[in-house]
């Protein structure tokens, strides 16, 4: 079948694409290829996909209406996955305007496209930060998520129910997955396990918020692309799909974590294992947008699809910092 997958040049997204490669499937890639974070690291992701031949690159702003009208109309794409966002809690306090045009104004080319030229189905990810700093664990689809904590929590909410709208008026399949903390080689600069493995293999000082007190669902990111491949096949609305919603049954959402929260601490521990060095750390207050936990309740995706996730912690930081020794040269 024919792809188009968003954010091909980012971590989740360069993973998706060689999974679908390697399953035969053509793929068209597109990424804006901004500088949030080192666009080096962005190119070389990209590197590993053009070898396929399968594959083809655009470079393409989701916000761009014009343009990602033009692409749908020619491309003919039969699935969609929109991984493509401006990502991060604590940028979105510093430049809001970032995630209006990603992540909303891009969510809508994409509905808008996969309405107009019949796609089969839209799979896009939202984001555990919808939960909020709720008390009750695991986190469940069913529970109430109208009290985010950041602007970028309340994008991936928006995205929800704009999908939701769509499946609703156009029968357009959709099926949002709630990613909870991805990791692993390739990963983004911005989250801990690169910041933390980066300082401590340079002897620097790490920055450790809510003195440590805090938890996180881990989940490598081959676990993750596994669950979207599964996913993107269980069509809503189809025959062999068991219908979440039946008041929208074009409409599905799910969690996809480790469903194994772990302390911060602990999770500095494995780096430092998998490092083989200590950390020198710096002790800080909670810091705004923050969440105390997340946790992933997994079943309703189990039972869709079969998804369990298989990756230690210390399995999947080794082969992190690994992968950050190589490519770094160190």
């Amino acid at each position: 079948m024919k792809f188009l997958v968003t954010g091909a040049a980012g971590f989740i997204g360069m993973f998706t694409a060689k999974a679908l490669l390697e399953q035969g499937h053509e793929v068209v890639g597109i990424d804006n290829l901004n500088d949030y974070y080192d666009p080096a690291l962005k190119q070389a992701r990209l590197e590993q996909l053009t070898g396929y031949a399968k594959f083809h690159f655009i470079k393409l702003d989701l916000a761009n209406r014009e343009a990602m009208a033009a692409l749908f109309a020619k491309q003919k794409f039969q699935r969609v996955i929109h991984l493509a966002a401006q990502a991060g809690v604590r940028y979105s306090l510093e430049n809001p305007m970032a995630y209006a045009d990603s992540n909303l104004t891009g969510t809508l080319t994409i509905l808008e496209g996969c309405r107009h030229h019949q796609v089969e189905h839209l799979v896009y990810a939202s984001s555990s930060s919808v939960y909020g700093n709720q008390q009750k664990v695991p986190f469940s689809e069913s529970d109430r998520v109208d009290t985010p904590i950041s602007l970028y929590a309340a994008t991936k909410k928006a995205n929800e129910l704009m999908a939701h709208t769509y499946s609703h008026l156009y029968q357009l399949p959709t099926t949002g997955l709630r990613f909870f903390t991805v990791y692993g080689p390739w990963g983004r600069p911005d989250m801990a396990p690169f910041k933390f493995t980066k300082a401590i293999l340079e002897d620097k000082t790490i920055d450790v918020y809510n003195h440590g007190k805090l938890q996180r669902d881990f989940t490598y990111v081959d676990d993750i692309v596994e669950g979207i491949v599964r996913v993107q096949d269980r069509i809503p609305g189809s025959e062999n799909y068991p219908t979440q919603q039946p008041d929208n049954p074009f409409y599905a959402l799910y969690n996809i974590g480790n469903n194994q929260p772990v302390e911060l601490e602990s999770f500095i521990s494995a780096i430092e294992q998998a490092c083989g060095k200590q950390a020198n750390k710096n002790y800080l207050p909670m810091q705004p947008g923050d969440v105390y936990q997340t946790y992933a309740d997994v079943d309703a995706l189990n039972r869709c699809t079969g998804f369990a996730p298989k990756t230690t912690l210390i399995k999947g930081m080794t082969k992190f910092v690994d992968w950050y020794k190589t490519f770094y040269q160190l």
